[in-house]
């Protein structure tokens, strides 16, 4: 069993600190700030457009998009950075209960044939009813899991290429097909850690995803759902969502998230835990138990780090360490059965170079991939070229031509690496 490594892109804002847009009253759109934060940058498709190249030169095989009120359309943005990449796929992450299921297998196969197959579906069914009512959803937890389990069947009904009635508590339809049914037929990636989660992913889903948890607490998810699939007859493929700071040396990496840390104040803290324990999401509940809200004790399993939780919805948890502890802790959870790794880090393009260079290789050699992706740096020789990071410096990145100050600040062999792009002037990035 090969391991499948995706990465993420952050169609919410980037940057290089864990405070993230919700530090903004407005999203981050006008940039009015609520509590200070710096290095916190909006979304940017010239931004996203380089993420999504890096991640394909790199070797990885997909990006997560996700969705939200705080992030640009998955769909349109994923399909227009379709066009500046070849391989890439992009795990499309949307809400069912706010799209009619035709019209989202429908938009499915058109999606297909525009990027010759290119398209991977993330449902995520929502844990926090006042996000979802945002979106006119007013269904309670476990119903919105029922409806759920609705839309799927006529997802794949509808892709049968014949039409398909169905009639049940949440969707009516009559006759409902695509014309042209997606070929392939996207992979559906399924999260969820309720009890009314669990049936639906044995039914309907073809990878479990789970967010970093220890390798024990996985395991248990792991036999749960394999044994509700098992019930069903089917067989269901796993997979994890982390983050990750790899670094040439784990005193480097730890050095990072300590810088991470040092952003966050108690005020910030706090104020994100209030709002994180409103969450009616089993998952995020799981993920807040990991630090109970405190600085204290991150290191929750060796190289796994819970800090991006204090702040941050979602995944909460980062693998931490040398390029080779990483890839450590990456066996022990294919060990386990996980397959799919979907990863990120801040910021994105750069930790994408950190864990391309340095960790991908080292997979590779334990033969947990089928080959070593190609270096983003052919065509450097000589003493200039080299396998992974720079040692004491960031990884260099491939860019279309920028002006002299902007490359000089690129080549200066330390600080953090300038964005390119129209949003910012070639003065404004060589103080980014």
């Amino acid at each position: 069993m090969n391991a499948h490594l995706h990465w993420f892109l952050p169609t919410g804002g980037d940057g290089r600190t864990l405070v993230d847009r919700h530090a903004y009253a407005d999203g981050g759109i006008k940039r009015h700030r609520v509590t200070p934060a710096s290095g916190v940058w909006a979304p940017d498709i010239e931004y996203l457009a380089q993420i999504a190249k890096a991640a394909e030169q790199l070797g990885f095989e997909a990006v997560l998009t996700p969705t939200g009120t705080w992030c640009e359309d998955a769909w349109l943005t994923t399909v227009a950075l379709a066009q500046h990449t070849e391989r890439l796929k992009f795990l499309v992450a949307f809400r069912p209960g706010v799209i009619s299921p035709v019209l989202a297998a429908q938009m499915a196969a058109t999606y297909q044939r525009i990027t010759r197959g290119r398209l991977l579906l993330n449902v995520v069914t929502g844990g926090d009813s006042t996000e979802q009512r945002r979106f006119g959803d007013h269904l309670d937890h476990d119903r919105r899991y029922a409806r759920t389990a609705e839309f799927l069947s006529v997802v794949r009904g509808a892709w049968s290429g014949q039409p398909y009635d169905f009639d049940g508590e949440y969707y009516q339809v009559e006759g409902g097909l695509t014309a042209l049914p997606p070929d392939p037929l996207p992979e559906i990636f399924f999260g969820g850690s309720s009890a009314a989660a669990g049936p639906v992913a044995a039914a309907h889903s073809d990878v479990y995803l789970t967010w970093g948890e220890p390798p024990a607490a996985v395991k248990e998810k792991i036999d749960w759902i394999r044994g509700l699939t098992e019930e069903q007859g089917r067989t269901v493929r796993f997979g994890i969502r982390l983050h990750t700071i790899s670094r040439d040396s784990s005193r480097e990496a730890w050095a990072t998230a300590d810088r991470l840390l040092g952003d966050l104040d108690p005020d910030t803290i706090a104020a994100a835990q209030q709002a994180l324990g409103k969450s009616e999401s089993v998952g995020q509940q799981r993920m807040l138990a990991l630090h109970g809200g405190s600085r204290a004790n991150l290191e929750i399993a060796p190289n796994l780090w819970a800090g991006v939780g204090l702040v941050r919805g979602g995944a909460g948890t980062a693998l931490v360490g040398s390029h080779a502890e990483v890839a450590d802790r990456i066996e022990e959870y294919h060990a386990l059965g996980v397959e799919h790794f979907v990863l990120s880090g801040y910021p994105h393009l750069e930790e994408a170079y950190w864990f391309g260079e340095g960790v991908t290789p080292e997979l590779a050699r334990r033969g947990l991939l089928p080959t070593v992706p190609a270096s983003p740096l052919l065509g450097r020789t000589g003493a200039e070229s080299r396998t992974g990071p720079a040692r004491g410096g960031t990884p260099l990145l491939l860019r279309r031509p920028l002006s002299p100050a902007v490359d000089a600040c690129r080549h200066r062999g330390s600080g953090p690496l300038p964005r390119t792009g129209r949003s910012r002037s070639p003065e404004q990035l060589v103080e980014a």
